[in-house]
């Protein structure tokens, strides 16, 4: 008889960062890993979760994570997304914007008549390939969640919850390996190089980085964190905000919105003061946040929730992994403008489509740390993924349930 042990938060986050450290320490002795920008915490976090299927596969032990720890790195995170961003920059982003909305648009139309066509091979209602399109894909395990419910009411199936948290399952790990050999497939292929190669990293150093920067301190980190805990606090009072007013976001989401309005105000204010945004300090303390979120976020994974679906999940997400790759390399890239931005956007993109935004944000991350920076592909696709996708999600999802 097969039992649940409880992994309290602190042990969590220790877990996490022992495996974020392992991953760093394969990929440094894996050349292969290192060559298709595979991130360090998905190899670290990939390697756990098939720990933890062992252990339930021969023990029945199901391990079960506290991730408070986790979601507090996931709105860290993002307040540094939002401190980093220029108001040139989201200017300058601003057709890169709408293209990549309407881009995300038709991902998330095309993923669901994939999950539908699928859905009724296999023997399911056509509803229900939301849960095998964009409320699990796009969506992720939230939204999988969320949706379920409605699914079941309006079709009948059992097991809807089950089976959206494996397909959001599956494409995580998918989105976590496909984003970085497309990044390089792009930009090695087509020779490829930042616009100004002298602009900082938004998230990490650089891989060739062997010494600390100078201007990574005591004092310059104290700054950076006094102002990540300003975004996050004016964040968490305009999420309330909003919510009162009838509109619910996930708390990273208006974190991210005060982190940019900090960030530029303070640049406007007092632009002379010692600086927060694009510094080694902020890079290394997003990469952090983002690196341990991701560790945690893999090895808690249940993979023996997939194998439940049987074939219906394989050949179905094989036909949707298909879709992302052939999409972004020959619609998104050329059309984002077929330039190293636009190939780091694919990278992110890949991960995006098929698992969530801290796999793309990472997928993006070991591209630039290795071939240069892009500041602003690290603006635009969160600001589509985090905020403008949920909405239109939502409006194509209810639509085919009510069908």
């Amino acid at each position: 008889m097969g039992y649940t042990l409880e992994i309290p938060d602190f042990l969590t986050a220790t877990l996490g960062f022992a495996v974020y450290l392992l991953g760093a320490e394969i990929n440094a002795r894996v050349a292969t890993l290192r060559s298709f920008n595979i991130p360090e915490p998905v190899t670290g976090g990939l390697l756990a979760s098939l720990v933890v299927l062992l252990l339930y596969l021969l023990f029945g032990v199901e391990l079960s994570f506290e991730l408070n720890t986790r979601d507090f790195l996931l709105v860290l995170f993002f307040a540094g997304i939002g401190l980093n961003a220029r108001l040139s920059d989201l200017i300058a982003g601003g057709k890169p914007l709408l293209i990549l909305l309407l881009l995300t648009l038709v991902t998330i139309v095309f993923q669901n008549l994939i999950g539908a066509a699928g859905a009724l091979f296999f023997g399911y209602p056509a509803q229900s390939g939301v849960l095998f399109g964009s409320a699990a894909l796009i969506g992720g395990h939230g939204t999988a969640i969320a949706w379920a419910p409605d699914v079941a009411q309006a079709t009948g199936l059992d097991g809807a919850t089950e089976l959206g948290v494996a397909v959001a399952t599956l494409g995580l790990v998918l989105a976590a390996l496909v984003g970085g050999p497309i990044g390089r497939l792009l930009i090695e292929g087509r020779d490829l190089s930042p616009e100004r190669p002298d602009e900082e990293h938004t998230v990490g150093l650089p891989k060739e980085t062997t010494e600390q920067p100078n201007d990574i301190d005591h004092l310059a980190i104290m700054r950076v964190l006094l102002y990540l805990n300003l975004a996050i606090i004016s964040g968490y009072v305009l999420g309330e905000a909003v919510q009162a007013a009838g509109l619910k976001l996930p708390l990273f989401v208006p974190c991210l919105i005060m982190g940019i309005v900090i960030s530029n105000l303070r640049s406007a204010i007092a632009p002379s003061a010692p600086p927060v945004s694009r510094t080694p300090s902020l890079a290394l303390i997003s990469e952090f946040a983002l690196g341990a979120f991701l560790a945690m976020s893999l090895m808690s994974l249940q993979l023996w929730t997939i194998a439940e679906l049987g074939m219906a999940i394989v050949v179905i997400m094989a036909a949707q992994t298909l879709f992302a790759v052939a999409f972004v390399i020959w619609v998104l890239f050329p059309l984002m403008g077929g330039n190293y931005r636009a190939a780091v956007l694919a990278a992110g993109f890949g991960g995006f489509a098929l698992g969530a935004t801290p796999t793309a944000i990472a997928n993006m991350t070991a591209v630039t740390k290795r071939y240069g920076p892009s500041p602003i592909a690290f603006i635009v696709l969160p600001l589509v993924s985090a905020f403008f996708v949920d909405i239109a999600n939502a409006i194509v999802i209810q639509t085919i349930v009510n069908f």
